[in-house]
């Protein structure tokens, strides 16, 4: 038995991966189709080994389609994902547009599996916030060990969180720095070349943008509501892969060599913790794989029961593409989907 899986937002960087996800895992599928707005129409993206022809979202019939991965930005998510739904076909969300509804499971697989279930009453399922990802999966085996009160985590995040335009824009303006040439900003705020920017998403009320809030809210939903969290989110010049500083307090005693022991037997967790020159993960050396990487583990003595550590994932990976096909997995492994066709 096989299954459909359409690719919405195919053209895109987390679409593509998405696509490349799907062949490298051998995810069950019959069928894959890449669809996209009609501006894309005609044009040709991989999977695996074939070329598939990008076909128009907006008259495509989802009702033969038993998974969409989502990948088309928030506004067109709250268009089309609940009448994808409605269709039959089980959206897995990549963007915020229901992260926050009580009636869509928030899930990374290796954090809240269970969860999933809920998936049938809108028949869509949220992929969390690329930064919020990562953290959950070092955060959870840490929690189940000594529980966690309070998270102070600064991230610093890669322009592929915001889009291939964003790529482009470091890129020019990097060439425009050495060339001595006029460095343009559209995206961000600010120049982004050999520059960090202390601002993701739009500002708040309380002073916090709400990327940082995005951290807070996910965290508290996928792993426990009485956790409390801060955050500080930053745009560094990284083209892949985000890095996090994260300083955690527990309710109970546990030491770096304790966390060490747990995080190396978590899923979905790497541990590269060497007390030497180049003994620990960065962004450049994490790209293209799919763990979540943790360095630099070690005591916090000026609180009680407290911890740093440095986390490092890709983000469009186990951020975004890889995170939602695990998703996709967990459905047909716990049988979860009823209308696999016949393999043709």
């Amino acid at each position: 038995m096989g299954y459909k899986v359409a690719v919405v937002g195919a053209t895109g960087n987390v679409g593509r991966e998405m696509l490349d996800i799907l062949a490298e895992r051998a995810f069950p599928a019959d069928e894959v189709v890449a669809l996209a707005s009609r501006r894309s129409q005609g044009q040709e993206v991989s999977f695996g080994d074939k070329i598939l022809k990008v076909k128009v979202l907006d008259t495509y019939d989802f009702s033969d389609t038993d998974i969409c991965l989502m990948s088309a930005g928030g506004e067109a998510s709250k268009e089309w994902s609940p009448r994808i739904g409605q269709q039959g076909c089980v959206v897995i969300d990549n963007s915020s547009a229901f992260r926050y509804d009580s009636d869509v499971p928030l899930i990374v697989p290796e954090v809240n599996a269970d969860a999933v279930v809920g998936f049938t009453k809108r028949n869509i399922i949220a992929n969390p916030n690329c930064s919020t990802a990562q953290l959950v999966v070092a955060l959870k085996p840490l929690h189940e060990a000594a529980t966690i009160k309070r998270v102070v985590v600064s991230t610093y995040q890669s322009v592929s969180g915001a889009g291939k335009d964003a790529m482009d824009e470091l890129f020019s303006q990097t060439r425009a720095v050495f060339t001595a040439g006029e460095v343009v900003t559209k995206k961000f705020t600010k120049r982004i070349a050999f520059n960090v920017i202390p601002h993701i998403d739009v500002f708040m009320e309380d002073g916090y943008t709400k990327e940082e809030w995005k951290m807070v809210a996910e965290t508290k939903k996928m792993l426990d509501p009485k956790i409390k969290l801060t955050a500080t989110a930053v745009r560094v010049p990284v083209f892949i892969g985000h890095a996090e500083a994260v300083n955690v307090e527990f309710e109970r005693p546990l030491s770096p060599e304790q966390a060490t022991e747990i995080l190396r037997n978590a899923p979905g967790v790497l541990v590269i913790d060497k007390r030497e020159n180049g003994g620990y993960m960065t962004p450049h050396e994490a790209a293209g794989e799919d763990a979540t990487y943790i360095s630099r583990i070690r005591e916090d003595a000026t609180v009680e029961n407290g911890l740093n550590f440095w986390c490092v994932s890709d983000n469009l990976r186990k951020g975004a593409a890889l995170n939602a096909v695990q998703i996709a997995e967990v459905l047909v492994n716990r049988k979860l989907l009823n209308r696999a066709r016949p393999a043709a």
